[in-house]
C-alpha cells in the first residue's frame, strides 16, 4: 500500500495517524481546537514528538475543554510545568490558555469555530495534486491570511506554517500525494 513519504513505516503511531486521521475533513469544534493547540505545541519540534504525547496533553489539559482551560490559574500552570508528559514550555502553556479564551470568543461571535476556520478555504477542502513531498509548500496564501487573522484576534503560536500544518491535518486541504492510497479516499 502506497503512503505519503512522511508516514514513517517504522513508527506504527505515525502510520495510524496518516491512515486514519490526517487529511480527513474535520468540522468538530473541540477537535479543531485540539489540533490548533497541538500544532502550536509542535513549533520547533517534530510532529511525532507531539503525537507520542497527545494522550498526555489530553489528560493534562482536561480533554481540551476550552471552558476549563480558559480558567487555569498560576497553580494549574505550575502543575503543567511540572508534568513530564507534555512539552514544558511556559510560552506554549500560556498560549494554550490565551488561545482557549480567544477560541470561546470566536465561538460566540461566529456560532462555531468550525464556521470561522473553514471560511479560509470557502467551506470545503482544497484538493491539491502533489506528486511528491518536495512539491508541498510549507505555507500558502490561505495559511498566511488565516495566521494574520488569528494573530489579530489574540491567538498565539499560529504562524503561517503552523496554520498550514493545521489545515492539512484537519482536511481543509488534501495534501496526500497523488500516489497515496488516502488521496482519493479523502476526496470521496
Amino acid at each position: 500500500m502506497q503512503r505519503c513519504g512522511w508516514a514513517n513505516l517504522n513508527e506504527p503511531l505515525y502510520v495510524a495517524y496518516h491512515d486514519e486521521e490526517w487529511g480527513n475533513p474535520c468540522h468538530d469544534d473541540q477537535k479543531l481546537f485540539e489540533m490548533l493547540l497541538l500544532e502550536g505545541a509542535q513549533a520547533g519540534l517534530s510532529w511525532i514528538t507531539i503525537l507520542k504525547k497527545r494522550d498526555n496533553y489530553r489528560a493534562a489539559f482536561d480533554g481540551f475543554d476550552a471552558v476549563k482551560i480558559a480558567q487555569y490559574d498560576e497553580a494549574k500552570i505550575a502543575e503543567l510545568m511540572a508534568n513530564p508528559g507534555i512539552i514544558r514550555n511556559k510560552l506554549k502553556v500560556n498560549a494554550f490558555i490565551l488561545n482557549a479564551r480567544t477560541y470561546l470568543k470566536m465561538q460566540a461571535e461566529f456560532g462555531s469555530f468550525d464556521r470561522y476556520i473553514w471560511s479560509f478555504v470557502g467551506g470545503k477542502p482544497k484538493v491539491n495534486a502533489w506528486k511528491s513531498l518536495k512539491e508541498v509548500p510549507p505555507e500558502t496564501e490561505d495559511s498566511r491570511v488565516m495566521s494574520k487573522d488569528l494573530l489579530k484576534r489574540g491567538f498565539k503560536f499560529v504562524g503561517p506554517t503552523i496554520c498550514y500544518a493545521f489545515m492539512q491535518a484537519t482536511g481543509m486541504v488534501n495534501d496526500h500525494t497523488t500516489d497515496c492510497f488516502r488521496y482519493s479516499a479523502v476526496r470521496d
